[in-house]
Order: C-alpha cells, then structure tokens, then sequence
C-alpha cells in the first residue's frame, strides 16, 4: 500500500506541471490530467539548450573549411596572373597569332619582341601597349588579345583542398596546434586560439582576398577537443573520463561507477584551474541528493574541463584502517558487543562523517 502511494505523489508530481489547482482546492477541483503529455515520446524531453553563448576555439580542435567559388563580378579589371593563357591575333600578319602562357617570371615571349612583362595588368593595357611596340615594324598595327584561361591560382588552391574523391566537395580539415594556430593552403599560418568560427571565417577570407578573387571560405567544426574530468577516492571506478556534454558533481560520480561503502558524500572536494594557473578548491555536501533527504541540492554544481573530483574517505572508515592496520583484520571481532554501530567495517552505502 505504501509502495502505490508513493507512485501516486510521483505521479501526481510531474501531472501537477500541467494541471496544478490553485492553492488549498480540493480534490474534486483538479479535472482530467492531460497524459498526453507523458507519451512514449516523452523520454527525449525538451529541445537541449545551447552549452555556450559563444564557443571559443581551443588546442586540438578540428575545424573543416569548406572552399566556395562565389562567381561574383569584380568592380576593378581582372589582372593577369602567373599561368594564365592569353591568345594574341592579328589579321595583318598571321605570323604574330597565338597562345601563350603567363610564365614564373610574369611575361610572355611574342615574335619580333621576345619576353613582354603582362602579369598585373588587364587585357586593355597589355593590349594598348603591344600595339604601340609593334609599330616599329608596322606602320599598321591591329593586335588584339582574347584572355583563353584565368583565376590560375585559385583552380591551383582549389586543387589542392579538392576531396572529392574521399568526404566530397573541396575543403581542408585542419586541427589546431599547441601553439594555437592553424595552416591554410596559400596563406599558410593563422592565429585560433579564443576564436569563434564567425570571426575565424573574417580573418581567412580577409587573408585569402590578398591571394585570389571569388573565394569565399566557411570553417566547420568538426571535431572538439577531448575534455576531460578526473574522479578519484571512494569511487568503484576512479579515473579519467571525457566530458563529452555538460556534467555535475553527481553524474562524474556516476561515471565512476558510484561512491564505495564508507565515501563520504559530505565532503566531495573539486580542485579546479583558473586561467592564471591558480589552483581553487571548493567543498560539497552531496549526502542528501544521493539520500533522498535534499531533492534539490544547492552543492549539484557544473564541472569543467579538468576538473578532479575527490570522494574522500569518512573519518569512521580511517578509524576502521588504523585499528586494522594495528590489530590485524580481526580487530571488529575483538571489539565490544554494540560496537558494531560504529561504523567501523560495516556496509552502509552512505556514511555520516
């Protein structure tokens, strides 16, 4: 009978969010309960809130940028690059037609004139120019230039971030190193560290503005790097685990596998890092949570990345030690009747200090 009362006031817990009668009402006033509120559904709960306002780029994260040609129309002449092909025509003399190619030096070799210097310059000069050169062997000059390939370096930077072939698309994943930079094809290092994506994204596709036209480049993230808390003491399981989402004092102890016979739950210690290296300490009293005497403890705080959480031993089990360390592991035997109750070599889960 106890056992159906209890699941009716935890039912009557969660049903009195939706239909919770005003203040001293009588049974009668409470009307039908909207169960369809608890559906099998149910278990997945509300939409997960954001962890951060802002997420910061850290050491060891991997940040995937993908490549995008934004086709966009300049609001200066193109100037020519290094390897583009340009087509030089001229109807008076046949001689003079053909394709060439922007060499490592910026010119290209024409009959008559040998190597012409064109690189940063648009068809319209190149072309003005060549027409005022070949006049010393014509009196009439009619040269005209066709641009046949261009934007060289960017096909050649898009080449090189071209994954196609594995993930698809084009694109670079690149992890951030110790020293808090990452390398980028063309622009080579850049600063991260503290960083969120909106302002690492200005800072790339300022840099690579420099380098090419028509690039627009947006970073993913595509893998944080690994956090971790540390639960030692009194735990069945200490260790090292991953901080995979947002975790309390609780939950790291259930990651460890729960607290041993003789933890004491009243002075859990986390010893935490500040940004200076500082090391801080604080003291909680998590007894009544894991009791069910305090449904709502005020010391259920959040942990951080490196966080370690100490489950110490109560002072009745170091007094258990000491007796067993002196006398032997007969010593609870040895002792008067009644004391027992002490504490000393018994199994409670829970243990008052």
């Amino acid at each position: 009978m106890i056992c159906h009362l209890r699941t009716l006031a935890t039912i009557l817990v969660f049903a009195s969010a939706c239909a919770l009668p005003a203040r001293g009402a009588s049974a009668a006033d409470w009307g039908p309960i909207p169960w369809q509120a608890f559906a099998q559904g149910e278990y997945i709960g509300p939409a997960r809130g954001q962890h951060v306002p802002v997420y910061q780029l850290r050491v060891d994260d991997e940040v995937e940028f993908v490549y995008r040609l934004t086709r966009e129309e300049l609001s200066r002449g193109y100037p020519l690059e290094v390897g583009d092909a340009i087509r030089v025509e001229s109807v008076i003399d046949a001689a003079l037609t053909r394709d060439v190619t922007i060499q490592p030096d910026g010119t290209v070799d024409l009959l008559y004139l040998g190597p012409v210097r064109v690189v940063r310059r648009t068809v319209e000069e190149v072309t003005k120019d060549l027409n005022q050169r070949y006049t010393k062997f014509y009196k009439v000059t009619d040269i005209n230039l066709t641009r046949v390939k261009t934007q060289t370096r960017l096909a050649d930077l898009l080449a090189a971030v071209d994954c196609r072939l594995l993930s698809g698309g084009q694109g670079k994943r690149v992890r951030i190193t110790p020293e808090g930079t990452l390398s980028l094809p063309s622009i080579g290092v850049v600063p991260a560290q503290g960083l969120s994506l909106d302002e690492i994204k200005r800072e790339v596709d300022a840099r690579y503005r420099e380098v090419v036209d028509g690039l627009e480049v947006t970073p993913i993230l595509a893998q944080r790097a690994p956090l971790y808390i540390f639960v030692i003491g009194e735990v069945r399981s200490p260790g090292r685990y991953d901080l995979q989402g947002p975790t309390t004092a609780m939950q790291s102890i259930a990651l460890a596998g729960g607290w041993n016979s003789g933890g004491n739950l009243r002075q859990i210690v986390v010893f935490r890092r500040t940004e200076d290296w500082r090391l801080l300490a604080t003291k909680l009293d998590i007894r009544g949570a894991l009791s069910g005497e305090c449904p709502s403890p005020a010391d259920e705080i959040w942990l951080r990345d490196s966080d370690i959480i100490v489950v110490p031993k109560a002072s009745s089990h170091w007094c258990d030690d000491a007796l067993s360390h002196v006398f032997g592991r007969g010593a609870r035997g040895a002792l008067p009747a009644g004391c027992g109750d002490c504490g000393l070599g018994g199994n409670s889960t829970i243990v008052t200090p």
